[in-house]
């Protein structure tokens, strides 16, 4: 029987035109009042996700 996809993941998650997995940093939803603004920025950016292949079907709606 095949895995359902995890949804409330795979939509967190954001795939670029070459097939690379992007995701946002964990930890960066609240308690920024401290960090700077240049840190605070630099939290929003997407990072790069490592994955193996045999589990991407696990998170995503595609194969």
């Amino acid at each position: 029987m095949a895995q359902k996809t995890n949804k409330s993941y795979s939509k967190r998650l954001r795939i670029t035109k070459t097939g690379k997995m992007l995701s946002r940093k964990a930890g960066k939803d609240h308690f920024n009042a401290k960090k700077s603004r240049a840190k605070q920025l630099r939290g929003k950016r997407a990072v790069q996700f490592a994955m193996k292949n045999k589990n991407i079907g696990d998170f995503l709606p595609f194969k």
